[in-house]
């Protein structure tokens, strides 16, 4: 890393990478051109990078990816789990190179322009995994200029002066809008998307969007419901107005403890109702907070598609997706509640479930995308646990 007060720019950089300290990371600048400041994070998947990119979750972050060879599939039109990217930008050891797939539409460099994202090359990536490993998530800039002309010191001082993560609800900013039906099924090779055709003898799963990835709706479908998106927003007699058989809290970004501001009352009378629930990620933490516990920010977080948890009851460990930089604190559960799954990892909390209510939730995304599917089941088990409300 270079030091703002003795920085000279290397011959050909284009991209750059300034910390709130004023050093700062050259590379080749790729995408969008300009600049955007938010918290550096790594991802250690091998595949889905288009998909990683347009996680809601990661709205607020860039994202340092430790596989070396991003962008050379190019990008899709199904590939997405949101309209656009939600990260700001990420970092990649090689070039982007010309795609080889043949479901390429656009090239991943050219699309990353389109969507006003911005990218760097050229960096050695496991080094700065080691940092944020080290010294926690950082706050930087990333910014790229053709010309190479940067004013370090002023991008050191707005890394500097961005308040972080922490406190920050971004759930408001990525939720949609409106209530809408959910009608895509799960994608398949020749087909794309199958529409969700379920009449109303489906259990009927009233999802809060909290900043969901599209695969969870799509393997609710899958699993057997028919889907309503509510936005975050949602007050619990628009909840209730739709007659739920059970409530789905979806993933996220931000602060858990700051969503949960307006998230929590409403979570908190969907549980009195007896309405059963199931959460995911960001709704893993909600639910935590509505019981009672707390939630901390973790010191880099867990994000990838290669993640050990192990299922408590009986021993068995799945290999899951993860992309969560808050975790609730097991040891503020209350005595209604208790730990169902463990990271492997780092022995933090990966799910929970109540003991007098029908409401459970796990931290991270059994709906893949991309990722192993080990953990399907959950889906299973929350659908097919509402089919005897609707027998009856």
């Amino acid at each position: 890393m270079a030091d703002a007060k003795t920085l000279i720019v290397p011959k050909g950089a284009t991209g750059v990478l300034v910390f709130a300290d004023g050093s700062a990371v050259f590379g080749r600048g790729f995408g969008a051109v300009g600049d955007a400041v938010g918290e550096l994070c790594f991802n250690t998947s091998i595949t889905g990078y288009q998909e990683i990119m347009t996680d809601p979750s990661y709205a607020g972050q860039i994202i340092t990816f430790t596989f070396p060879h991003i962008g050379n599939v190019g990008t899709n039109l199904d590939d997405v789990e949101a309209d656009s990217p939600y990260a700001l930008g990420c970092i990649v050891r090689q070039d982007v190179t010309a795609p080889s797939n043949f479901r390429n539409v656009e090239p991943f460099d050219q699309w990353m322009k389109d969507k006003g994202r911005i990218g760097l090359a050229g960096v050695d990536t496991r080094a700065l995994t080691r940092l944020i490993r080290e010294k926690g998530a950082p706050n930087v800039v990333i910014a790229y200029d053709p010309d190479g002309n940067f004013d370090i010191a002023a991008l050191a001082a707005k890394a500097a002066a961005w308040p972080g993560l922490e406190g920050m609800d971004l759930a408001i900013e990525v939720t949609g809008k409106e209530s809408r039906l959910w009608k895509d099924g799960i994608w398949t090779i020749g087909h794309g998307y199958g529409l969700n055709e379920a009449g109303d003898e489906r259990p009927h799963v009233v999802a809060i969007d909290y900043g969901a990835k599209n695969n969870i709706f799509r393997n609710l479908v899958k699993a057997g419901a028919r889907v309503t998106v509510l936005p975050a927003t949602a007050t619990f007699d628009q909840v209730k107005a739709l007659n739920p058989d059970g409530v789905f809290l979806s993933n996220g970004p931000g602060d858990p403890a700051a969503t949960g501001d307006y998230a929590v009352p409403v979570i908190q009378q969907v549980l009195a109702a007896d309405i059963p629930v199931f959460g995911i990620c960001l709704g893993h933490q909600l639910l935590g907070l509505a019981v009672g516990a707390k939630t901390i920010k973790m010191h880099q977080g867990h994000r990838g598609a290669n993640h050990p948890v192990k299922r408590l009851s009986d021993g068995l460990v799945e290999i899951t997706s993860m992309n969560h930089g808050f975790a609730v604190d097991v040891d503020t559960l209350p005595a209604n509640a208790r730990s169902t799954h463990v990271s492997l990892f780092d022995g933090s909390n990966c799910g929970i479930e109540l003991t007098d209510k029908n409401a459970f939730s796990v931290q991270y995304h059994p709906e893949a995308s991309p990722g192993p599917q080990d953990s399907f089941y959950l889906f299973k088990k929350f659908v097919d646990g509402l089919k005897g409300a609707v027998a009856a």
